[in-house]
């Protein structure tokens, strides 16, 4: 993809193998720099209630996208190709150029100040003549060219360790912040168990904490305790319970999502059946709650691209890369043509919060690749992803109710009109609805008291997600979820420069 955001440096996958019928998960966040406290922080004269800004260097973490590469290779390649040639494509078009697409273009003029910011001396690497490409425009970027060959003859240590890892470390404490090599040479890829819940007889497969991907699965739990279907696609009520739904689910995520190295997230319990039960009868289903607490599941006593891939074996890779916001913290290290990303802003100030930060901690992250199976085969149904910060479990899991309780296939799932809800800082949340929802159903969410935005046009509808699927048969309008027919369907989301191809 040619998106102005795919420069660097986070990326997550799930991985599902067609012969072994399971699923695995790769953790590829960084964490912050050892040196990296809230008592140093508050030397900084930031706190809870003054955070530092969004794009300062102390928001940066180890870039992981790298090393993932390289560990996923490893771990799941088949070894018909090397590194060198998988990376080669993206060498040439780094090298040569390529015409930037329309959305990409207006994405990178929006953000194109943080590359012109007096203090950004590399910023001018991501720009052409000091301004963002215009449509059309061949962009080149021979420094990224030469960060790809360095990981394709060197591997991880190329980046961890070599001039590659020097340069990010002199640009972020020049910049006032504190990661060193020591960060840098130490971080590790794990491979972990995905978490799973069963909605209707479909597994649904996420990312665990510290990713979001538990807030899709806690929404599910909740809305399977509703007759969707029978609400009719966007109406009032259907619209009003999933973001009620939502609601809950964020309550619950924004509050224990956090790295499990450093705490106990009760996964289990949150996405227990019998929870879920409790939280959805918290929706009253005529009023718009304003604010719901996080849950107590203990037993008594965020410029992301993703794509998805399905090869010829059946096996599939649901994968997403993120600089967090449009260019990340917009630091550029010289010489190495990407930006680095502002995952650190994840992090809460609050002493006492699980996700609060810490020394070499992996804060809340946003990016959740997924997949879908049958429950009771374990055969592949689908591999999906929707890019856009806190939009993505919002726009899973109504491209996934599309297709499950609609009967609408991958494309239709995608092309149809959304809401997105986000926490304002006036302590509300507020709804947005995408151009092609009546107005009719905007004036009775609000008669039911929710905060709803006017209509979002052109490129604005950005913000409610951009989309891939792949599907394994017609199972979105069969009776039975299977994938017995052995025909691939793709969608590829208008609301971004993507496409779907076969092969």
């Amino acid at each position: 993809p040619s998106s102005p955001f795919f420069f660097f440096l986070i990326s997550e996958h799930l991985l599902r193998r067609e012969r072994q019928n399971i699923c695995r998960w790769t953790f590829e966040c960084g964490r912050s720099p050892q040196s990296l406290t809230l008592e140093l922080l508050k030397e900084y004269g930031f706190d809870e209630v003054n955070p530092p800004p969004l794009r300062h260097a102390c928001n940066i973490t180890v870039p992981g996208a790298a090393a993932g590469w390289c560990d996923a290779f490893t771990l799941y390649g088949s070894k018909k190709l090397s590194m060198e040639q998988i990376l080669q494509p993206a060498i040439e078009m780094a090298e040569k150029g390529f015409p930037v697409s329309e959305i990409t273009s207006y994405q990178w003029k929006q953000d194109a100040h943080v590359l012109q910011s007096p203090g950004n001396q590399h910023g001018k690497d991501l720009l052409i003549n000091g301004e963002a490409p215009e449509h059309g425009q061949i962009f080149q970027n021979p420094f990224l060219a030469n960060t790809f060959k360095e990981l394709a003859k060197s591997g991880k240590r190329g980046f961890y360790e070599g001039h590659v890892a020097k340069a990010i470390v002199d640009v972020i404490q020049s910049n006032g912040g504190v990661m060193d090599l020591g960060d840098l040479k130490s971080h590790v890829t794990e491979e972990v168990e995905p978490i799973v819940t069963n909605y209707k007889g479909m597994n649904i497969w996420e990312i665990p904490p510290n990713g979001q991907g538990i807030t899709t699965l806690l929404a599910l739990n909740i809305l399977e305790n509703f007759s969707m279907k029978d609400l009719d696609h966007n109406s009032t009520h259907y619209l009003h319970i999933l973001i009620e739904a939502f609601k809950l689910s964020f309550a619950d995520s924004f509050w224990f999502c956090a790295d499990p190295d450093k705490g106990t997230v009760p996964k289990a319990h949150l996405l227990s059946k019998s929870y879920a039960r409790d939280r959805s009868k918290l929706i009253n289903l005529q009023r718009a709650t304003a604010k719901y607490s996080h849950g107590n599941p203990f037993p008594v006593g965020g410029d992301t691209v993703y794509f998805s891939v399905v090869d010829a074996e059946g096996n599939a890779c649901s994968f997403i890369n993120s600089l967090y916001k449009g260019f990340g913290a917009g630091l550029v290290p010289d010489g190495c043509g990407f930006t680095l990303q502002n995952r650190g802003a994840g992090f809460s100030l609050q002493h006492d919060h699980p996700n609060c930060l810490a020394p070499r901690k992996r804060p809340y992250h946003t990016i959740i690749p997924a997949l879908a199976t049958a429950a009771d085969s374990g055969e592949l149904l689908c591999s999906f992803g929707v890019m856009g910060g806190f939009m993505q479990p919002q726009g899973q899991v109504q491209v996934l109710l599309n297709m499950f309780e609609f009967g609408k296939n991958p494309q239709e799932a995608l092309d149809a009109s959304r809401f997105y809800m986000e926490y304002s800082k006036k302590n509300a949340w507020q709804v947005f609805l995408e151009d092609g929802i009546p107005q009719n159903i905007t004036d009775d969410l609000r008669a039911m008291g929710h905060n709803v935005m006017e209509p979002v046009l052109g490129y604005a509808r950005s913000m409610f997600g951009r989309g891939q699927i792949i599907t394994k048969g017609e199972w979105w309008r069969e009776k039975a979820l299977s994938s017995s027919y052995n025909v691939l369907w793709a969608g590829s989301d208008p609301r971004a420069d993507g496409c779907a191809l076969g092969y």
